[in-house]
């Protein structure tokens, strides 16, 4: 007796299939949706002003994308991880008076100290998250009021100037190599080693998958703790060097800049794609979303007449509308998933 095996009928073939195109339709909007809106953003620019479209102006958004992007790069691996990371606008100010300060000692030094304290702060907060089970929003805040408050104590609060001592570590700041100042370079290096961390390496595995689910990537084995603990710590020490860089472009540690730069870094950072419940992103999103945010600002810039009080209002609503639309779109992408 034959036996006879049912097939799915064709209808349904072509209903999974279809599911399947939405799916990644969706996928591929969420993740390259801010270098789509980017390059728009950029055409129009181009278009509508002359002084948009010059190689000057472009050094200039790019040399002003640089300690954002620095910030950003590490909001990425926090994020992905499924935390928070709401210090990094205190440390990067931090970070700039240290490294104006030690920059009498030489440019290592300049450099050095920042990364060091900054990731200390980073690594008690990933220490008290990763073991005391604290929510990060709340230590992170701590972290925030702590690192404001240790800049405030050394710059005699805000009233002493630590100005840069060392030629060298300011050339760095504000010198340039084929009309590109010398710290873009420095963030593409660093953007590069961080996508061979993340897309490479255990530890990068580990990130996606304590963000993806804590209790599976425990079952399958994660470090989890140890691999929170290091994620704090390597957002810390960029927030740090991108106070550094900072400095050597000011030619001293500002006590009044990084109020909201957390909240800039998380902004870009969504916008580039990754989601603020962890397990998803990409670096390559993340530098779209801040090259995104410095592209509107200059365009703001070039019209002249808008106050700087609107051009907050201006970028805060399309931040909103773009995490909005990220939002729907994940909604969307495990709906048609499921």
């Amino acid at each position: 007796m034959s036996q006879t095996v049912a097939t799915p009928p064709a209808h349904v073939e072509r209903s999974e299939s279809s599911a399947q195109r939405t799916e990644r339709i969706i996928e591929l909007v969420q993740r390259q949706g801010a270098l789509a809106v980017l390059a728009l953003v950029i055409i129009v620019g181009v278009v509508s002003f002359d002084t948009f479209r010059t190689w000057g102006n472009a050094g200039t958004v790019l040399i002003s994308a640089a300690p954002p992007a620095l910030i950003a790069l590490g909001m990425t691996f926090v994020i992905i991880s499924g935390g928070i990371d709401l210090s990094v606008g205190s440390l990067y100010v931090l970070g700039g008076v240290l490294s104006a300060w030690a920059s009498q000692y030489g440019t290592w030094a300049a450099f050095a100290l920042p990364l060091l304290v900054c990731g200390v702060f980073g690594l008690a907060q990933g220490l008290i998250i990763a073991y005391a089970r604290l929510a990060p929003f709340i230590v992170t805040l701590a972290g925030l009021l702590g690192a404001r408050g240790l800049m405030l104590a050394l710059s005699d609060e805000g009233g002493t100037t630590y100005l840069v001592k060392t030629a060298s570590f300011k050339h760095f700041g504000t010198g340039e190599l084929f009309g590109i100042g010398y710290p873009v370079y420095l963030v593409l290096v660093l953007f590069a080693a961080g996508m061979l961390l993340l897309y490479r390496s255990r530890f990068g595995q580990s990130v996606y998958a304590i963000g993806g689910s804590e209790d599976a990537a425990r079952l399958m084995g994660v470090r989890i703790r140890s691999t929170q603990v290091r994620v704090y710590v390597l957002s810390g020490m960029l927030a740090g060097l991108a106070g550094a860089i900072n400095a050597a472009r000011l030619g001293s540690g500002v006590t009044v800049l990084g109020t909201g730069m957390e909240l800039d870094a998380i902004a870009a950072v969504v916008i580039g794609g990754t989601l603020l419940t962890g397990g998803a992103g990409t670096l390559g999103g993340t530098i779209a979303g801040v090259l995104l945010l410095q592209v509107i600002q200059n365009l703001i810039n070039q019209i002249g007449t808008v106050t700087s009080n609107w051009q907050t209002v201006i970028s805060g609503a399309f931040i909103a509308v773009v995490v909005v639309a990220q939002t729907y779109l994940a909604r969307l992408r495990r709906v048609s998933s499921g």
